[in-house]
């Protein structure tokens, strides 16, 4: 046999239907990315014309008006006011996502609060709802049946803008391998498989770091490309993102930042093991650490508020020495763990999430000082601390940004049959 024949036989040539989907794809995401941090700028210009397109691409203008001809009988993306030009000669007509295409459903479990959002193909919400109890008493099975209304009552609005839900991503605080929830110690729940639809709709199931981490990326101008996104609740947990990509690992559990180690012989975890971060920065343990009498009396309020406990932000601004104590030794250990993140895998921001973003002028100092003493490289690459934009509904968002982003990657399947 000679040697590269049988790759020869076996080797499948390229599809023009393949070829044409990768450029639908191409096409979509320069409009959806252009002039942004997710994606280049084209010439510097936002909306981006057919012009712009096909000198960022690479693609002949014929080529790139017959595509965005077909994107926008697909309702994925619409022709909008030219971008200002520079010179003589007539502006050209600028491109955008279209709001009326295909829209993307998030879903999100917290150990007290369960929410929905509708996110359209612009990035807009368009639809909200959260449901504050306490999931720990209940069953996995009854809180899948409440997020079954949730994505009932999403559809019924979504369906009322003329939407059409292109799926859901579902955020679960623990970790996640394919539709199955191996753990989430908060919740209590341990292989837990989640059906590949609710309410109908086919669903897909991540960690809920990871896609409030996504979300962050997608709206938070002054996030960049390299940071780590820490999302403070009862739980914490990190998302990472590097290069504009969330790092899920190799099996999809990485950032549990909540249980890593602070002090080996410290409290115990509801993980199973002692010390973990969650035992000192999480909201539990602000409560506690701040003399509040009834954690389970300021936990739920604190949700419903959108934030942190309202006793803890009062006792900070009043000068209370018992909160600002408990907010010290919270972002101490918070500085300690990321500091060693940092070292690890070199970002130059941490942004502060879920109840962190309204406490991060208390945290701040503390986590600073850390990173400062402990980041080997921060004489000369200091990091940036900073709040989140979305703050504690960055996981819903970032849930339903996500299936925004498979229609981005998948276009194809959305462009009628001519």
């Amino acid at each position: 046999m000679v040697p590269g024949r049988s790759l020869q036989r076996h080797a499948s040539p390229i599809r023009q239907a393949s070829l044409r989907e990768h450029n639908l794809a191409l096409v979509l995401r320069q409009v959806a990315t252009a002039g942004t941090r997710s994606g280049p700028a084209l010439a510097g210009r936002y909306p981006p014309s057919r012009a712009d397109i096909a000198a960022a691409t690479g693609l002949t203008r014929s080529t790139v008006s017959a595509l965005v001809d077909d994107l926008i009988a697909g309702r994925l993306v619409l022709e909008v006011a030219p971008a200002p030009k520079a010179g003589a000669g007539r502006p050209s007509v600028g491109l955008a996502l279209d709001p009326r295409g295909p829209a993307g459903l998030g879903l999100e479990v917290n150990v007290d609060y369960l929410a929905a959002c509708v996110v359209d193909l612009s990035g807009a919400v368009r639809h909200r709802e959260v449901r504050h109890a306490d999931q720990r008493p209940r069953t996995p099975e009854q809180v899948l049946a409440t997020l079954d209304e949730l994505t009932i009552s999403a559809a019924a609005a979504a369906a009322g803008q003329n939407l059409q839900l292109a799926g859901i991503a579902l955020a679960v605080p623990g970790l996640v391998q394919d539709q199955t929830v191996r753990l989430a110690p908060n919740l209590g729940w341990r292989d837990i498989e989640v059906p590949a639809s609710i309410g109908g709709i086919s669903v897909t199931v991540d960690n809920e770091a990871n896609l409030a981490a996504l979300g962050e990326l997608l709206t938070n101008p002054h996030a960049g490309r390299n940071f780590i996104y820490v999302s403070g609740e009862i739980g914490i947990g990190a998302g990472v993102v590097l290069d504009g990509e969330i790092v899920a690992g190799s099996r999809g559990f990485s950032g549990e930042i909540g249980h890593v180690a602070v002090q080996p012989n410290g409290p115990a975890c509801r993980c199973g093991a002692f010390g973990c971060l969650e035992q000192y920065a999480g909201l539990e343990a602000i409560i506690r650490a701040a003399g509040i009498a009834s954690i389970q009396d300021q936990i739920l309020p604190a949700v419903r508020t959108g934030g942190a406990p309202l006793d803890i932000i009062a006792g900070a601004r009043a000068g209370n020495r018992k909160v600002l104590g408990a907010l010290d030794g919270a972002g101490t250990a918070l500085g300690i763990v990321l500091a060693g993140m940092i070292n690890f895998i070199d970002v130059d921001t941490v942004i502060l999430g879920g109840i962190y973003t309204q406490l991060e002028p208390w945290l701040r100092i503390h986590i600073a000082r850390e990173l400062g003493e402990r980041v080997l490289a921060a004489e000369w690459a200091p990091v940036g601390i900073r709040a989140s934009v979305l703050a504690e509904e960055a996981a819903v968002v970032g849930a339903a940004a996500s299936v925004i982003r498979t229609v981005w990657d998948h276009p194809a399947a959305w462009i009628p049959n001519r």
